[in-house]
């Protein structure tokens, strides 16, 4: 009897152990689910897409004016209130579509946009004045008014794609001399601010996305923008500005660089492609050689994200650019009749 005893307990303890250890580490896997969801928000940020909104710079419901010599880099229009005054001191570097069929659909697809943007799950709410934070990608939301005394820092936190969406209940205020920062990778292209009625950019300020106004957008005197003004009810004012529709550009400079990117990156493979010649000739010179007197042509045919190089000019256009054969020089790994730069071929004339 005391065996069987003794066998029912063993048996016993056996099967219970197993169990003990399976509920602590459920429990403690419960735990740790709960504190990651808790460090992160309970839904991301998404893209607002913009349609065919999304090559204007300033888009209006009730009409532009201007003062001052204004520069806007993107796409002019205003419907159904049609008029632009100022217009002769501006500088519009996209299309002036007034009030005609595309402004009309980018109206459309505006409405589209700002219902978007309002309607995604906030993750936190904010203060009436973002000055001296740092947001990482998230929905931030107030349901009155919000402010900008200072520098607000968004911070992407290595993702390029991170998105950016503040909802204000009332009226946007940036005061003067106040700037939007972006790091690690943030960009201006993914940084939405729904409002929802009036807002106004003060003197001097530095602000970064798109605006995108149920009613009136005011751009006091010099203040910048890098992103767009899409007021869709109101009117859209401007006093000496600049106002810069962004482009999404990938982190490796792949097709969504824009022509400025593409000269910058240009610049710095020439910048590169120099320390390497003078290297090269340091080293000949120490071994008693002489470089050879042979030159090399590059034809680019487009921008650099179409992957031949070229930094100046689109379509048809071609540039020649003869340099010493040892400007292009890495001296191993490459064809007996030609060297590589980036991704154009550079061959040998002598």
């Amino acid at each position: 009897m005391r065996s069987m005893t003794s066998a029912r307990i063993t048996r016993t303890a056996r099967t219970s152990r197993p169990r003990m250890r399976w509920g602590v580490a459920g429990v403690a896997a419960t735990t740790a689910g709960l504190m990651i969801m808790a460090a992160g928000p309970a839904q991301a940020a998404t893209p607002v897409g913009l349609g065919t909104a999304t090559s204007f710079a300033v888009l209006a419901g009730a009409g532009v004016t201007n003062t001052g010599p204004t520069t806007l880099n993107g796409d002019l229009g205003t419907f159904p209130t049609t008029s632009i005054s100022g217009a002769g001191s501006l500088t519009v570097t996209g299309t002036v579509h007034g009030g005609d069929a595309v402004t009309q659909d980018a109206k459309t697809d505006l409405v589209t946009a700002y219902g978007v943007a309002a309607g995604q799950a906030s993750n936190q709410t904010v203060s009436a004045d973002l000055a001296g934070t740092t947001l990482v990608s998230g929905v931030y939301t107030s349901a009155s008014s919000m402010g900008l005394s200072g520098a607000l820092t968004l911070d992407a936190a290595g993702d390029p794609d991170a998105v950016f969406v503040f909802q204000v209940g009332s009226a946007l205020t940036v005061a003067a001399g106040s700037q939007v920062l972006l790091t690690n990778g943030a960009q201006a292209c993914n940084v939405i601010w729904q409002v929802g009625s009036s807002a106004t950019i003060g003197t001097g300020a530095a602000f970064r996305g798109t605006v995108i106004a149920l009613t009136d957008i005011t751009m006091v005197t010099g203040a910048t923008v890098e992103g767009r003004l899409l007021a869709r009810n109101g009117a859209v004012t401007l006093d000496t500005n600049v106002v810069t529709r962004p482009s999404c550009t990938s982190p490796t400079g792949g097709a969504g660089t824009t022509t400025a990117q593409d000269a910058a990156a240009q610049v710095a493979a020439d910048e590169a492609a120099s320390v390497a010649a003078a290297q090269l000739a340091a080293e000949q010179a120490a071994a008693g050689q002489t470089p050879a007197p042979s030159q090399v042509t590059v034809t680019p045919l487009g921008g650099v994200s179409t992957g031949d190089g070229s930094a100046w000019g689109e379509g048809p256009q071609r540039s020649t650019y003869a340099a010493p054969l040892t400007s292009a020089l890495p001296t191993t790994g490459l064809p007996v009749d030609g060297l590589a730069l980036g991704s154009v071929w550079v061959t040998a004339a002598g």
